[in-house]
């Protein structure tokens, strides 16, 4: 996982060198520190799915090309067979796959995610924008804004992802869902 980790920093680090973009800059678009910022770029530490499709639309490029170095080609529609998402490895307690990684130009991002069970709560995480989760299987508990809610297969919930979010699997299966993330592009210096 450290090899994918690294080929995706650096190729994150070439997309920002070659758009003529500092990493302060980029830094202070996504309210991170310079300093973690960088560790990311260097591969040190793992860039969070939601803030590899911030930089992916900063840096006018498709998140798939960051993740794994090809174009996306599909302009009209994509098809992603059962199974066959690009694996995102973001996090250790989530499991995640693109599910549109072929499609160009993309405006969010839908990813099939897997909360393994036993996990416990996991550290929270926010990101610009907004995030839509259906449940496909499994129970899962979300907690945001200071509440615990828990959806089964069929529930689901749209927020304001700049609120601290966290997922567990609770029960005795994993818990699938549909995870559609689509970044303010206000706060991406975009209009």
């Amino acid at each position: 996982m450290q090899g994918k980790r690294e080929e995706i920093a650096a190729r994150v680090r070439e997309a920002r060198e070659c758009g003529e973009i500092t990493a302060e800059d980029v830094a202070m678009r996504l309210d991170l520190s310079l300093g973690e910022y960088l560790a990311m770029e260097r591969g040190e530490i793992d860039f969070p799915a939601s803030l590899l499709h911030e930089i992916a639309q900063r840096f006018n490029t498709d998140l798939v090309t960051l993740l794994t170095g090809r174009d996306a080609k599909m302009h009209h529609f994509c098809v992603t067979r059962a199974g066959q998402g690009v694996e995102v490895k973001r996090r250790a307690d989530y499991g995640y796959q693109n599910l549109a990684a072929n499609f160009s130009g993309k405006t969010c991002e839908p990813f099939l995610v897997t909360v393994p069970v036993g996990t416990g709560r996991p550290h929270g995480n926010s990101h610009h924008g907004q995030e839509f989760n259906y449940v496909l299987s499994g129970v899962l508990k979300i907690y945001i804004c200071d509440q615990e809610l828990t959806l089964n297969p069929g529930d689901c919930i749209y927020f304001d992802s700049t609120q601290e979010h966290a997922m567990e699997a609770v029960g005795a299966a994993p818990a699938k869902f549909i995870a559609v993330i689509n970044p303010d592009p206000v706060a991406l210096g975009r209009r």
